[in-house]
């Protein structure tokens, strides 16, 4: 069963959040035949203000700790959650490289999901190209969407 058929069973939505994907892990999940039933849509939030401006970031924390911060991934995925009317948010946020952003090296990805009594950040390493990190970004953040889905089977997206 795929995260889509788990949604759709529970009668649960999801949208996004994205800075370093661009998208991508939304467009990952309307390459699933039903994805409108369960995808309310996404945010890409690639500048650092429309991380507060259209996902509600905090400020002050994108002026104390940068774009790259555990919390502000947190604070995606809910903002994700609130902006779109969805049961589940996922945010991402991290440094593709092949520049260090705000003292953060390349490679670091933190993602978060919000929903039913749900907030949690998982923060992956990942070494390689740009390609590299973001693919392994979609990837974890379609794993932990799973993660919090009771579902049987294969572990399609």
């Amino acid at each position: 069963m795929n995260v889509i058929t788990a949604l759709k069973a529970r009668g649960e939505t999801v949208a996004t959040a994205e800075s370093l994907t661009g998208g991508l892990v939304c467009a990952e999940l309307t390459s699933v035949p039903g994805a409108s039933a369960v995808v309310r849509g996404g945010l890409i939030v690639y500048a650092t203000e429309l991380k507060h401006e259209l996902a509600g970031v905090d400020e002050t924390l994108l002026d104390e700790h940068g774009a790259v911060h555990p919390e502000v991934a947190r604070q995606l995925a809910e903002g994700a959650r609130r902006t779109c009317g969805a049961t589940w948010g996922l945010g991402l946020t991290g440094v593709a490289g092949p520049d260090p952003q705000d003292g953060v090296e390349p490679g670091t990805v933190h993602i978060a999901i919000a929903g039913p009594e749900v907030s949690c950040v998982r923060t992956i390493t990942v070494r390689g190209n740009r390609h590299a990190v973001r693919s392994a970004a979609v990837e974890n953040a379609l794993l932990l969407l799973a993660e919090h889905l009771p579902m049987t089977g294969s572990g399609e997206h």
